[in-house]
Formats: C-alpha cells, structure tokens, sequence
C-alpha cells in the first residue's frame, strides 16, 4: 500500500499532491504504512481515505478504497458509523468494542463485529483535519461467543430431556415389573442403553447419529449368547431424539427376544434391516425387526413399558406407524415412514 499511496493521482482528490501534503499527514500517512495493525486515515471535507495493507481484508471484495470517500466506502453502514466520524472531526475520540455491523464487501449483506477508535488528527496548528481509524475485525470471536451460549442452552436442554426420559423409565420399569431384582435388572440394562446411544450422539456432536451405530449400540450387550443377528441397511442419519428412541426399541426387542423367542435358543435369528429412499423426500422409510428359529411365540399376557415403547414412543418419534405382528414362526415388528420424518432436526 505504501507504493500504491506513492503512485496513486493525488491531484485529482482534495488532498493534491503528495509534496503539497501537510506534515500532519505524511507523519501520520508513515507511521500507518508502517504499522501491521489495520489502519485507515480519513482525510479532509471530503473524507478521503488512506489506509494500509492490514486494513484490506476487512474491505473483501469491495471497489479500491484508496481516494475515495469514507462515506462511500460503507454507504451500507453510514447510518450507523456517520456520526462517530462527526464526533472524531469535532475532536473527541470514540472506542468502542465488538460493534455489530450489517456490511457487504462480498456481494451480500453479512453481520460483522469490529472493534475500533476513531481518533481526531489535527494540523501543525492544532485544527483537526482528519482521522485514525484503528480497527480489527471480531466477527469470529462473536460468532463463537453465540455459538457457545446456543451450545451451552442446547446442552442444557437436553440434560433437562435426558434426566426426564430416565425418570420415565425408572418409574415404568418398578411399576410394571413383578419384582424388585427384576426391576433393578431392566432398569440398570435400560440406562446402560441410553448410555451407549449417548455416546454415539457424542461422537456425532449431538446433530445426529448413524442408525447402523444406534442399532449395534444397542444389539451389542446380546451378541454373546445363542442365535445369530444380521444388521442389513444403508447409510442414513437419524435426529438426537429419534437415536435414543430406537436405542431403547431395539433393546427391548432384543431383551424379549433372549427372554421367550429367537435368541433363547441355539438355532433362532433376528434380521434387522431397514430401506430408504431419497433424502428428506416423502420416500418410504421402513425399519423391520424379524425372528426365526425360535420357540412358537404368543402374544404377552400384558402390556408393560417395553411394549409401550415399541409402539406408541416410536411411532410419535418417528412420525409414522408401527406394526407388532405376533406370529407363531417368530415376532415381526416394523416401522414405516418417510425419509423425511428422519431428517436430522436442528
């Protein structure tokens, strides 16, 4: 910017030639060249501007600010910066930190932060001609500012969901369990559950998680015995809620599967599989949990909490219908919705 000040045609703004220059400004022009914080000198009735190379990312894309008018400069926020530069031309200083600002030095508006001092600069003889603007951009710094109040709300939020949802479950699981070790069992594998699809949201940062990882989360604890369990189904993400939703469907179709159907015995299987269609579209989505093999299967005497989930909990979750179908040659379950009822919500 120093050679661009040099060879820039002076003589056609009100400042004139270099050489015609005040020492007020040539001292003030030198000392900004020299400086690797952004600075820009405004100058004159005309708000000519002066700045230097730390000072050009903040303009972006915007037309070469060298000897045009402040005001022109960022007619977009003049409304707002107008009267600072009147205040500095009166001669009283202005710092201010972190101003927000509607600009567009990309085409488009954007909110920017800045932190700045507009600074009187006066003649030999004490008049003040101009101004410093000493400025840096902390748009960044404020974006990460919200972003850690909006993260830190969130975080909130689902702590309050989360403490909820275990209280649900504990309350359901001792009112309908016929003992007190029976309840402490599904109670202690029911959160371990809700656990391990947190974990999983963990790792996604809480935006989503991968249905493949939510049903092996929760298929895990019942690899180890007998019968054998296929995972079938592409890729597809599924919203926070909806995670730890299926998490516990499966735990409970899994934990009634080892209890009285497939698993408990040698020869049974469960196919988990899924289907989907295009991305947020009203393309079908269907999950299926399926057994076979096992011992001739009845519908249960009652409906406990684990049914209820099954049912009810996922079809709100998901938006959709659900079907439990109690077959003689195996328990079919199914879930069936859209693609775009499964769309990561924010």
């Amino acid at each position: 910017m120093a050679a661009a000040i040099r060879s820039f045609d002076w003589a056609a703004t009100e400042l004139g030639p270099i050489a015609d220059w005040p020492v007020a400004l040539k001292t003030a022009v030198g000392m900004m060249v020299n400086s690797h914080f952004p600075k820009c000198i405004v100058w004159g009735a005309d708000l000519v501007t002066i700045h230097n190379d730390a000072f050009r990312p903040i303009l972006g894309d915007k037309p070469p600010a060298l000897g045009r008018p402040f005001n022109l400069v960022w007619p977009e926020v003049w409304d707002e910066i107008g009267p600072l530069v009147a205040k500095a031309y009166a001669g009283e200083a202005t710092f201010i930190e972190d101003f927000p600002l509607t600009i567009n030095r990309f085409g488009h508006p954007e909110e920017a932060w800045f932190t700045f001092c507009y600074s009187p600069v006066r003649d030999e003889r004490g008049r003040v001609r101009g101004m410093m603007d000493t400025v840096i951009e902390t748009t960044g710094k404020m974006l990460a500012e919200r972003n850690s109040r909006l993260l830190n709300a969130e975080l909130a939020h689902r702590m309050k969901n989360t403490l909820a949802m275990i209280a649900a479950i504990a309350s359901q699981t001792f009112r309908s369990s016929e003992t007190l070790d029976e309840a402490q069992a599904t109670l202690s594998e029911r959160i371990a559950t809700l656990g391990e699809a947190h974990s999983i949201l963990t790792r996604e940062s809480w935006s989503s998680a991968p249905i493949r990882s939510v049903v092996e989360g929760a298929l895990a604890p019942h690899r180890s015995g007998a019968g054998r369990i296929r995972v079938e189904g592409p890729l597809v993400q599924l919203a926070a809620d909806q995670a730890m939703t299926l998490a516990l469907a499966i735990n409970e179709l899994a934990t009634n599967a080892v209890k009285y159907g497939a698993l408990s015995v040698e020869n049974g299987e469960v196919l988990v599989r899924w289907r989907t269609g295009r991305p947020q579209s009203e393309d079908p989505f269907v999950l299926e949990w399926s057994e076979s093999g096992g011992p001739p299967v009845a519908r249960p005497r009652r409906q406990g909490f684990g049914s209820r989930l099954v049912e009810r909990v996922m079809a709100q979750k998901f938006q959709g219908e659900v079907a439990l179908d109690y077959r003689p040659e195996g328990l079919r379950y199914s879930l069936a919705t859209t693609m775009a009822s499964i769309a990561p919500r924010e």
